[in-house]
This record gives C-alpha cells, sequence and structure tokens, in this order.
C-alpha cells in the first residue's frame, strides 16, 4: 500500500474535501472520495467503542457484510416466492387491484407481477437496490393498508352451521373439524389475519431499510456497477 502525502496549503487554506478531490490527480481524487465516502456513510462503531474490541474485524469483514446479504436474499426471494403465481396469471389480479382503486387493472395487475418477482430477484442480487426496494416497500405498506381495511372477518359459521356440521361430521375432514367446529373458525381467521399483517409488516420493513441502506459491500451494485443509486 503507498502513503501519499499532499500538501494542503497548496490548495488553499479553505479548500473542502469535494472541492480537493477535483484538484488532485485522478486515481487520487477517486480514492479520496472513496474515503470520504466510507467515513460518512459506515454504521460500524471504532473497535475501541466495543465490549470485545477483537471482533470488529470479523464483524466488520464477514458479519455485516453477509449478514446484510442473507437478509437481502431473505426479503427478495420470499418477494420471488409470492410473485411467481402472478407471473404465471399476470392478469389475474386486474379485479383486485380495481377493488382498491388502481386502474387500470389490466396495467396494475401485471406491474405488480413484475415488482414482486422481478424486483424480488433485483433486491436478492443487490441491482439497482435502492430504487426497487423503495417501490416494493411503498407496494407492501399498500398490501399492510388492505389487510387492515378489509380484515378477513370474526368466524366461518353461524352457531347454527356449527351446530349442523357437529351432526354430519362426514361433511369436514379432521383438520376441518379441529378448525371449525368448537367456535366457528373465530381463532383460526384470528390467525389467518395476524399472519397477513405480520408478513406485509416484516416485508415491508425489510424493503424499508435494504431502500435506506443500499445494497452492501456483496451486491452487483458494489461489485459489478460501481455505483449506487
Amino acid at each position: 500500500m503507498r502513503l501519499v502525502l499532499v500538501n494542503l496549503s497548496a490548495f488553499g487554506e479553505a479548500t473542502a474535501p469535494a472541492q480537493l478531490s477535483k484538484k488532485l490527480p485522478k486515481p487520487y481524487a477517486l480514492r479520496l472520495r472513496n474515503l470520504r465516502t466510507m467515513s460518512t456513510t459506515s454504521t460500524f462503531p471504532d473497535d475501541n467503542s466495543l465490549f470485545l474490541p477483537f471482533m470488529g474485524p470479523f464483524y466488520r469483514g464477514f458479519a455485516q457484510p453477509y449478514g446484510w446479504a442473507a437478509f437481502r436474499l431473505v426479503i427478495g426471494g420470499l418477494l420471488m416466492v409470492e410473485g411467481w403465481p402472478k407471473i404465471i396469471s399476470p392478469m389475474a389480479q386486474t379485479g383486485f387491484v380495481e377493488s382498491i382503486g388502481m386502474y387500470p387493472g389490466w396495467f396494475f395487475s401485471p406491474l405488480l407481477a413484475i415488482m414482486q418477482f422481478v424486483g424480488g430477484a433485483m433486491i436478492a442480487i443487490g441491482l439497482f437496490t435502492r430504487p426497487i426496494a423503495l417501490a416494493n416497500a411503498v407496494m407492501l405498506l399498500v398490501t399492510i393498508w388492505f389487510h387492515i381495511t378489509h380484515p378477513y372477518g370474526d368466524a366461518f359459521l353461524t352457531a347454527e352451521g356449527v351446530s349442523f356440521l357437529k351432526d354430519n361430521l362426514h361433511y369436514l375432514t379432521a383438520e376441518g373439524q379441529s378448525r371449525l367446529l368448537s367456535d366457528g373458525g373465530a381463532a383460526f381467521l384470528h390467525q389467518v389475519q395476524s399472519k397477513a399483517e405480520f408478513n406485509s409488516t416484516f416485508w415491508a420493513a425489510g424493503a424499508a431499510l435494504i431502500a435506506a441502506f443500499g445494497g452492501g459491500r456483496i451486491s452487483v451494485d458494489r461489485l459489478f456497477i460501481k455505483r449506487e443509486f
């Protein structure tokens, strides 16, 4: 590693780092900009502020970059799983998106499929990470709003329906009996509602974090394109 000493006074006492980088030879200016970016965007504390200072290199060199890449893979991969059925039938959501005020459905239905599946893949590999993650975060916030304002309900069956099925158990499988006969399906619907809200919240929060922090060190943006949004 070469150490280059620069006489800053040659550029004037009030020279700001951004101005200095313009006056330096191109290779050194690029290094200065990279160092300035690292110093202002690093989220890792100084080793001396850790209870175990010797763990600092491990955190910086392995845990933080690979953990963030794994988190990206989880968020992006789950979006791909959710989006695959929509890719197979891109117009299937037309009626749904129009029912929540998104017209025309023929446009927003395939757009939703592309955002989830293709966008999920781009998040997973870290390509154009911030804008793609932000778009999915907004979409997932709409999903949370929908689940909260359109709940699944309190029960599947009335008291009469439960009584009828108890007298005709052959209409239900063993799983159906366990979920419906005790309370008409109220507990089951509560579980479904909670999972829908929690899953959407997890995805939205994850996508928002990725939009804020970018793809990280192990991403296509950093490794190949060398630039980020």
